[in-house]
C-alpha cells in the first residue's frame, strides 16, 4: 500500500467516524463545509483523493484538525512526529510547499505547520469558521500577506497573528525564498 493509498484509507474511516460522532447527516456535513454531497461520499468510500481546500473545509465543519482526518490511530498524550511522517499538503512545480508537522484536538483543533514559498509561488484560503486564528513566524525571505485585499509585509524574524475567517493569502513577491512557521486554532464544532 502505497503512503496515498493509506492517507486516502484513513481519510475516508476518519470523516466518516467524525460525521457520525457530530450526528452530520452527508447533507449537513455538505452545507457546512460547502463540498458537495457527492464529493463527500466519494471520499468516505476511498474512491478519491481531495485537495487541500477541500480537506481543510471538511475538517473545520467538522470542528477537527487536519491531523485527525488523516490520522490512522489515536496515540498516547504525548505525540512524536519524525520529519518522515510530516505531512506535506500543497507544492507547486516550483518548489513552494505546506507541511502539517502536527495537531491535536485539545479544546478545539490547533495544528502547526512549516512552509516554503518559492518567488512569485502564492497560496489562497477561503475563509476559516469563526474564531479562527493564524499566528505566523517568517524564518527566510519576505511574505506578503494579504487580508481581506490588504497587502501585508513581513520580513524575516517577524511574526503576525490574525483571525482566519476572512480569505487570506500567502504570496512571495520577492526574489528569495520565503519559510515560515504557522499555528492554526479552531474553535471546536458547536
Amino acid at each position: 500500500m502505497t503512503d496515498l493509498d493509506q492517507l486516502t484509507q484513513s481519510l475516508a474511516r476518519n470523516l466518516k467516524r467524525w460525521r457520525n460522532e457530530r450526528g452530520f447527516t452527508l447533507d449537513t456535513l455538505a452545507a457546512r463545509a460547502g463540498v458537495s454531497r457527492g464529493m463527500i461520499i466519494q471520499i468516505e468510500q476511498a474512491r478519491t483523493n481531495p485537495s487541500v481546500g477541500t480537506t481543510v473545509k471538511l475538517a473545520d465543519a467538522l470542528g477537527v484538525s487536519i491531523t485527525t482526518l488523516l490520522d490512522y490511530e489515536h496515540g498516547p498524550r504525548v505525540t512524536f512526529v519524525p520529519p518522515e511522517q510530516a505531512v506535506r499538503m500543497w507544492s507547486t512545480e516550483a518548489g513552494s510547499y505546506t507541511t502539517l508537522l502536527v495537531g491535536t484536538e485539545a479544546d478545539g483543533p490547533l495544528e502547526m505547520w512549516g512552509w516554503r514559498l518559492m518567488p512569485g509561488d502564492e497560496s489562497v484560503s477561503d475563509p476559516h469558521p469563526s474564531g479562527t486564528v493564524e499566528l505566523i513566524h517568517v524564518t527566510a525571505g519576505e511574505l506578503t500577506l494579504v487580508l481581506g485585499g490588504e497587502a501585508h509585509t513581513v520580513p524575516a524574524g517577524t511574526s503576525a497573528a490574525f483571525e482566519a475567517n476572512t480569505p487570506h493569502t500567502y504570496r512571495n513577491e520577492g526574489t528569495a525564498p520565503v519559510e515560515m512557521t504557522m499555528a492554526v486554532s479552531v474553535p471546536p464544532a458547536r
